[in-house]
């Protein structure tokens, strides 16, 4: 199967005054269409910078990104910009959600940049929120919502423009342990039934049990599954 996402001799150095921080050191991967993934290791070990990388929201200092056959490390910010919001969607541990805004306007937020039809992103949010199963709770603020519906909420507009791409980042760190198998089945069924490529960023060995393939990360370098 064709290669979604490649990283090629990745570096990524930070420039902190007389210190340089070298965060990943020499990242090479390939990530299948409609793959799953998850990415583990421990703390400071590389695994978020490594996430922006795949996710384009920052440049390697040294080596390619490849998203689609396309080169994104050589690409201008605007260009960048573009990428993220058609082609990735991003969940991540803390939901994110704005709280003045109900579920529904959320889900809609992001698709206020690519459509310009009111009536069909509320129609489109509407399908996503039912699909997450929150239908009866689309008009409710985020502070009115427990941890499992947020999650499931961020999802829901995690895939509002119909990403290719999946990137969740501790996605289950802040649920209970049934909400958080709720939200990962969730993503397991996008993935199967949707064929969106999933990313996962992870600590726990039970979650990267589902995926196909399972990166182990340490000191900026790939030790196992590159």
């Amino acid at each position: 199967m064709e290669n979604i996402i490649e990283l090629k001799n990745i570096e990524k150095e930070y420039d902190l005054g007389p210190v340089k921080l070298k965060v990943l050191n020499g990242i090479n991967l390939n990530i299948k269409k409609s793959g799953t993934v998850s990415i583990m290791g421990p703390s400071g070990s590389g695994k978020s910078t490594m996430l922006h990388m795949l996710g384009c929201l920052d440049r390697p200092t040294k080596g390619k990104v490849i998203l689609d056959n396309i080169d994104v490390s050589k690409l201008s910010d605007d260009e960048l910009a573009k990428i993220r919001r058609e082609r990735i969607g991003f969940v991540f541990q803390f939901f994110y959600l704005i709280p003045s805004l109900t579920a529904l306007k959320n889900v809609e937020l992001p698709m206020t940049f690519v459509n310009g039809n009111a009536k069909e992103r509320e129609k489109k949010a509407k399908e996503l929120l039912k699909m997450v199963g929150l239908e009866d709770r689309m008009n409710h603020r985020p502070s009115q919502l427990s941890g499992g519906e947020s999650q499931r909420v961020a999802i829901a507009r995690a895939l509002a423009n119909d990403p290719q791409i999946i990137l969740a980042d501790e996605p289950t760190g802040n649920l209970d342990s049934k909400s958080g198998k709720e939200v990962m089945e969730i993503l397991k069924n996008l993935n199967k039934q949707r064929k969106v490529t999933l990313i996962i960023v992870t600590h726990d060995p039970s979650i990267a049990r589902i995926t196909e393939k399972i990166i182990n990360l340490k000191d900026g370098k790939i030790i196992k599954g590159g």
